[in-house]
């Protein structure tokens, strides 16, 4: 038994995670700008189908419409984690926000080609825990205005996140919303380990730049 899960809700708690991870991995940058003609958004810039990426097309909205809908289905996952498992509702949601994650970084669409996971990963993180999420936001949206690089807000905000998610005078390591930021924060940060190198070297391309 695990975090009091009986064995006989296994299965259940295996389609939570596979249908967290279907949702996880819908491409809404990828759907988006084909969709507006803009071509395979993995040709443009980066490489990357995540809103920043996008936003290298030029097209403010577009990139927007990609935040807001990578951001939602994260919450999303974590939603129908609720509904389904009420009796093993946090650790549901945790799971959820693990899968979530994982099929955007790693969709099997793309052949496990995906985003970054920041979007996704703060829509789960304000969905389970949404204190802590709107901290990370707030780091993250503070940062890429003062640095003018997105990643540098995403690197700082989810490296925090294990730190954010302490409460006062209360170290839960081993509740499994603790467990699910870290390792949503350790998924994320490795693949930001192309941009930490460019940051490192000074090379890193600022909000807004044109990809060639």
């Amino acid at each position: 038994m695990i975090y009091g899960i009986p064995t006989y809700d296994l299965p259940l708690m295996a389609a939570v995670a596979f249908l967290s991870y279907l949702i996880g991995s819908i491409p809404f940058g990828l759907v988006l700008t084909a969709l507006s003609g803009n071509g395979d958004i993995r040709k443009i810039g980066s490489g990357n189908i995540g809103a920043t990426n996008v936003l290298r097309t030029g097209r403010k909205g577009l990139a927007a419409g990609t935040l807001a809908l990578d951001g939602t289905k994260g919450a999303f996952a974590v939603f129908c984690a609720f509904v389904l498992c009420p009796f093993h509702t946090l650790a549901a949601e945790s799971l959820a926000a693990i899968f979530a994650v994982a099929g955007h970084c790693f969709p099997v669409w793309l052949k496990f080609r995906g985003g970054k996971g920041v979007a996704t990963g703060l829509g789960c993180i304000l969905a389970l825990m949404p204190g802590v999420g709107l901290c990370c936001c707030a780091l993250w949206l503070i940062f890429a205005k003062v640095t003018r690089i997105s990643s540098a807000g995403a690197i700082i905000a989810f490296a925090a996140l294990p730190l954010l998610m302490i409460r006062p005078g209360r170290i839960d390591f081993s509740s499994p919303a603790y467990v699910a930021g870290c390792l949503i924060a350790v998924m994320i940060l490795i693949r930001h380990h192309a941009n930490i190198i460019r940051l490192l070297k000074g090379t890193e391309p600022r909000i807004g730049q044109k990809g060639a």
